[in-house]
């Protein structure tokens, strides 16, 4: 065991109010692609890029294009919870962890039995008609061929916050209130490079920050802890 992994499992034991902050890392070992890796989403060819298809003004603009897109990359139907999840569901049932903050959208923490989960990017599991709010299952929109629509005719669109729309406040604040509370804040699978989500790292003004991802980010040098490893592999030593 790594000098590294020691701490953190010291950290963990002694802790009383973890708070987990998690992006696109933490789910690549249950089988779901990230985005800015070299064999990520954002690497593959399409005929518009990633970052455009995921916007709101192609959504309005291309919708038929956009929920093909979606439901072929971003609703990973399949995927089920890896240590990660399952660590950290642990830890709030010992009374260890305050909350989960994630940027993911696979709904695979709440999968896992956490119950305090702030989804800053939303889930695909849940889904609204844009027109009368009546909600849907992600399975729906998996099966309905083409631009879903209500039994109203109103358009479903997925709970998932696109580029240019803006993060829920209420979730936010929430995520900020835990951050400043924590002992302990565990940021993991990350390139800590989105914002606004990025920024949350300001709020902690403890001692024991804990970088975990396989490649650097912006913010190793303000961490207490960094380990440079997959996340799911760390965890599965906890």
């Amino acid at each position: 065991m790594t000098q590294e992994l020691s701490t953190l499992k010291q950290w963990i034991a002694d802790a009383k109010k973890i708070v987990f902050f998690g992006g696109a890392g933490v789910s690549t070992e249950s089988g779901i692609k990230d985005f800015r890796s070299k064999d990520g989403l954002y690497s593959m060819k399409f005929k518009y890029p990633p970052e455009t298809m995921l916007s709101h003004t192609f959504y309005e603009d291309h919708p038929q294009e956009f929920f093909e897109f979606y439901r072929d990359k971003l609703m990973p139907m399949e995927a089920k919870p890896n240590p990660a999840h399952y660590k950290l569901a642990q830890w709030e049932e010992e009374g260890k962890l305050l909350a989960v903050i994630t940027q993911n959208v696979d709904g695979l923490h709440t999968m896992a039995g956490s119950k305090t989960v702030y989804e800053l990017h939303g889930s695909y599991l849940r889904n609204y008609c844009e027109r009368c709010g009546k909600s849907y299952s992600a399975q729906f929109i998996k099966d309905t061929p083409g631009v879903p629509h209500c039994t109203c005719g109103g358009v479903v669109k997925p709970d998932v916050v696109l580029y240019e729309e803006s993060l829920d406040d209420q979730v936010m604040l929430k995520a900020v209130k835990a951050i400043g509370a924590a002992d302990v804040f565990i940021i993991g699978g990350t390139s800590l490079t989105v914002f606004p989500a990025a920024g949350l790292i300001r709020y902690y003004q403890g001692k024991k920050l804990v970088l975990i991802n396989r490649d650097e980010t912006p913010y190793d040098s303000k961490a207490d802890l960094v380990i440079h490893e997959p996340i799911g592999q760390v965890f599965s030593q906890l």
